[in-house]
């Protein structure tokens, strides 16, 4: 079965459209040009276009990526929420730089990003929480994230303890759980080309500046 796959892997070729990306045509931000981007994605009924896989390095320099979803973006970056015990934001906390990477394979587009990542204010949390739907901020509440659990039925009964202990009330936010900010510094746009020839624009933050550097970069 393995050689099966590696042979599938190796001999089916799949050529991308001739859709252009110029750097007349990107947005002078790339998060503006990002959500241009989402947009047309949204548009396009794409299945997921909020998740994106983010990178983590702990202290040792090993890499660590998993699928989550950006919950809101500004001029300056992308933010998320998580467990502050998980295995990424210990990660986060050794080693603050981060990277995303944003895959749309109905469009042929893709989307990488770094930056350093800080925690937003509480206030921006409570707020982002009390929205979530109620079961989700029990599991918040119920789940050690990355932690061993001993079996499935360990978790439900956490989950039943919680539900029981706000029933009647509104959950209130685990002093453990809450949002991420990553501060952008670098972005690249891909869009798929015919014969692999990508267009592929670059973003880079200019400090001293402090205005993007726009360039194209090969494919």
């Amino acid at each position: 079965m393995i050689e099966e796959v590696s042979n599938f892997l190796n001999e089916i070729r799949h050529d991308f459209s001739s859709r252009p990306l110029n750097m007349e045509s990107v947005l002078d931000n790339p998060m503006e040009q990002y959500a241009q981007w989402f947009e047309e994605a949204v548009g396009s009924q794409i299945l997921d276009p909020k998740a994106m896989v983010l990178t983590t390095v702990n202290s040792r320099g090993v890499p660590s990526s998993r699928v989550l979803y950006a919950r809101g973006i500004t001029r300056e970056g992308f933010i998320f929420y998580t467990n502050y015990n998980s295995r990424k934001a210990k990660e986060m906390e050794e080693n603050p730089f981060v990277c995303v990477n944003i895959h749309w394979p109905e469009l042929e587009r893709q989307i990488r990003a770094s930056g350093k990542i800080e925690k937003v204010k509480a206030e921006v949390s409570d707020k982002y929480f009390s929205g979530r739907p109620r079961a989700s901020q029990i599991g918040a509440w119920a789940s050690d994230q990355s932690d061993k659990l001993s079996s499935r039925e360990e978790l439900e009964k956490k989950v039943e303890e919680f539900e029981k202990k706000f029933r009647g009330r509104d959950v209130p936010r685990p002093p453990h759980w809450g949002g991420y900010f990553m501060k952008v510094d670098y972005f690249e746009f891909w869009q798929g080309r015919a014969a692999r020839l990508h267009d592929r624009i670059v973003y880079d933050w200019n400090k001293e500046s402090r205005t993007w550097d726009k360039h194209r970069i090969s494919p």
